[in-house]
């Protein structure tokens, strides 16, 4: 498949993120899980219809999130839907079979007319280790040796491969092969340079978690990043960033709706994880103008993408719109806001800008 299908530092493409937050009803009770999963499929719906390029589902096993199984959701998306691509955020490959991980893939890649991406990582959660049966002693080596075999299944040929995680293959192949000739796929990083050496040592495109802190702290990554492409005679491939953010009409509206659902959600995963309580002054940091939170109106999420698209020569942006229990009405709205207004005008500063 064509890399410019996925962006270029030149041409970036916009994309969406959700992992599928159980939000709350207008009584205060939350909302089931297979509600929220179809309000996912709306909301990747509405998406497509809006104008964004990318639309990302990511993979948990806790009760807060309701999306196990990002592929059979986005499949229900493709169904309708005609031109978003549509991917995960992440497929968490260490606790998965890699051969199995393929075939769900290749096979979105047939039913949506080759718009299937899948971004592999370990995750941020570990509640899929106990629950599949894997220790978390072999943390590192399972993603290691998983990704290496995955990467082999990538070429569609007969696979000859040998670990210590799973039963080897001898000249075995996975099915079904896609009609480009390779399943699209990214590699998620959280920013540690051993992952990112990793990416481009395998040649697979980059995609940046950053949910702290301003995004030029990742520089020192991307550089990292191309220099290990051309070191190991790899062309240039794209880097996406991923970030929360939220669009309302205003910057004021936008904070207020969205700071509530990100303090509440941030305290539930700092009980578990020994966390300080997000205070409204960090909040207010991460939203200020070179912060990890894209939010306000249309024209401040705007002029921050294209700021972080320069800054660090992406080629994709994702939004990763929900949080929390910020509403499944706010979401569509946020959606709407950010396809119809907010990705034209990045394109319009972007094609402004100086040149040289």
């Amino acid at each position: 498949m064509p890399l410019d299908v996925l962006g270029t530092p030149e041409h970036p493409t916009f994309g969406l993120d959700t992992f599928g937050d159980v939000s709350d009803r207008p009584d205060g009770r939350p909302v089931g899980h297979p509600e929220a999963i179809r309000q996912v499929v709306a909301e990747g719906v509405l998406a497509d219809r809006v104008g964004v390029d990318y639309f990302g589902i990511g993979e948990h096993h806790r009760a807060d999130f309701a999306v196990t199984s990002p592929d059979v959701v986005l499949a229900a998306v493709a169904g309708q839907t005609e031109r978003v691509r549509l991917g995960t955020g992440v497929t968490v490959l260490s606790s998965d079979d890699p051969v199995r991980v393929y075939e769900r893939f290749a096979t979105l890649d047939a039913v949506s007319h080759g718009r299937a991406e899948v971004t592999l990582g370990r995750g941020s959660f570990i509640e899929s280790f106990p629950l599949f049966g894997y220790s978390l002693d072999d943390y590192e080596l399972l993603f290691a040796e998983k990704l290496d075999l995955f990467t082999k299944l990538l070429e569609e040929k007969p696979v000859y491969w040998q670990g210590t995680t799973r039963p080897p293959l001898e000249g075995l192949q996975a099915f079904p092969h896609t009609e480009s000739g390779q399943l699209s796929t990214w590699i998620g990083v959280g920013g540690t340079p051993q992952s990112v050496v990793r990416a481009a040592t395998y040649g697979l495109p980059l995609v940046l978690a950053v949910i702290g802190g301003s995004p030029a702290r990742f520089s020192p990554l991307v550089e990292l990043y191309r220099r290990a492409l051309a070191e190991a005679g790899r062309p240039t491939l794209p880097i996406a960033m991923h970030s929360p953010g939220h669009v309302a009409h205003t910057d004021d509206q936008a904070r207020e709706e969205h700071f509530w659902a990100q303090r509440e959600n941030f305290a539930r995963i700092g009980r578990e994880r020994g966390w300080s309580p997000l205070t409204r002054a960090d909040y207010d940091a991460q939203a200020g103008p070179t912060g990890a939170y894209f939010v306000g109106s249309p024209e401040t999420v705007a002029q921050k993408i294209a700021w972080a698209l320069r800054t660090l020569g992406l080629s994709r942006f994702q939004l990763k719109y929900a949080v929390g229990d910020l509403s499944h009405e706010r979401r569509l709205e946020s959606i709407r806001l950010y396809g119809e207004e907010v990705i034209p005008r990045v394109r319009e500063l972007l094609s402004s800008a100086p040149t040289g």
